[in-house]
């Protein structure tokens, strides 16, 4: 499986000689139609995003500086974690935040800085006290959930393990492993992981039919590669991206005890983070929709990539918020996180925590 955090991506290379013709950077999604007033801005990278829990507004985790950031919804930002590059998803419970780190780049290069790829880490809201709790890639490679080939002549030829999403609650620590194509669980306080859910291989749609679906030695079909991930009652939703291959995106609904399927939507491009109401409704972003294939049109403008698509009584509209990825309901008001992959265009510290109004699905 390819690395969801770069090699998966690889569709927004072309954009990056491009982003001098692009749209102003720091222009605000807000101000290009997303109906979403910005919360915060300058971060870089913002991929997950969570709710502190108890506490005032979100958790951040800003890839690109491997920062963990406080945000508070006055805009007001506090770093308590840094030294973390690649870290990819964050949780909070109500006493701890918690950090998991990405794994290798593409190139082989490590993330992590000290703490390396594929870390599960916890701290206080502080940022104190950081210590590394579990180890992803050590679980992926001992215990294999997804069945596929991970080695051929000594040479990996699986993404193995590349957390991207995660998130608390009374039931532990739920992490999306887009490289493992699994969701784990883990123990906050122990550090113990397991195996929760693996999804299958897609096979149902015209771009994932046949071996050559996927680069896997053996596998069939496009892989699922989790994505987003959170808890909601007695059920956990997850997002898969499914290689991107169009309409091989899935959204998940599992019993949050033993990880049953209770039911899937089908037929989605790529769909990163998720966000579900008490009611139901789905939010789901989608941080490559739009982006063109090849070298962009002269004058491209990036600010037109991404969208938010909502899933209301099986009535699907969509939002314009430019590259989201994190996405996060607080208070009745849907959140996320925009310009999330940037720098991928040469495009540094654009990124941004917005709130989308319902009143701009359509």
């Amino acid at each position: 499986m390819v690395s969801t955090r770069r090699a998966a991506w690889v569709s927004l290379a072309a954009l990056g000689a491009a982003a001098a013709l692009a749209a102003v950077p720091g222009v605000s999604s807000a101000a290009t139609g997303s109906g979403g007033a910005v919360v915060t801005k300058k971060l870089n990278q913002p991929f997950g995003l969570q709710n502190a829990v108890d506490h005032r507004g979100f958790v951040v985790a800003a890839s690109e500086k491997g920062r963990v950031v406080r945000v508070l919804l006055n805009g007001h930002k506090h770093v308590i974690l840094r030294g973390a590059p690649g870290v990819a998803g964050v949780a909070a419970s109500p006493t701890r935040v918690f950090a998991v780190i990405g794994g290798p780049n593409e190139d082989g290069s490590p993330t992590g800085g000290k703490y390396g790829p594929s870390k599960l880490l916890r701290m206080d809201y502080r940022g104190h006290h950081v210590k590394v709790i579990a180890d992803l890639l050590t679980y992926e490679l001992h215990h294999n959930p997804d069945g596929q080939v991970q080695f051929v002549n000594g040479h990996p030829v699986d993404a193995l393990s590349n957390p991207f999403a995660m998130t608390w609650s009374k039931r532990g620590l739920f992490v999306a492993d887009g490289g493992a194509n699994d969701v784990l669980r883990v123990n906050p306080r122990t550090g113990k992981i397991s195996t929760f859910f693996v999804p299958p291989t897609v096979k149902d749609v015209p771009a994932c039919q046949g071996p050559d679906a996927n680069s896997n030695p053996g596998t069939q079909g496009c892989d699922p590669v989790p994505t987003g991930v959170q808890v909601l009652r007695g059920s956990v939703y997850v997002s898969t991206l499914g290689a991107e291959a169009p309409g091989a995106g899935r959204i998940y609904k599992l019993n949050a005890r033993t990880g049953k399927v209770q039911h899937v939507w089908k037929g989605f491009t790529a769909p990163t983070g998720i966000a579900v109401r008490s009611n139901g409704t789905i939010y789901f972003s989608e941080v490559l929709y739009g982006a063109p294939e090849g070298p962009p049109p002269a004058n491209f403008d990036p600010s037109t990539i991404g969208r938010v698509t909502r899933i209301r009584h099986g009535h699907v509209t969509h939002a314009h918020v430019t590259m989201p990825t994190g996405l996060v309901l607080r208070s009745g008001h849907l959140y996320a996180t925009a310009w999330s992959i940037a720098p991928m265009l040469g495009i540094e510290n654009a990124g941004e925590v917005v709130r989308v109004r319902e009143g701009s699905f359509s």
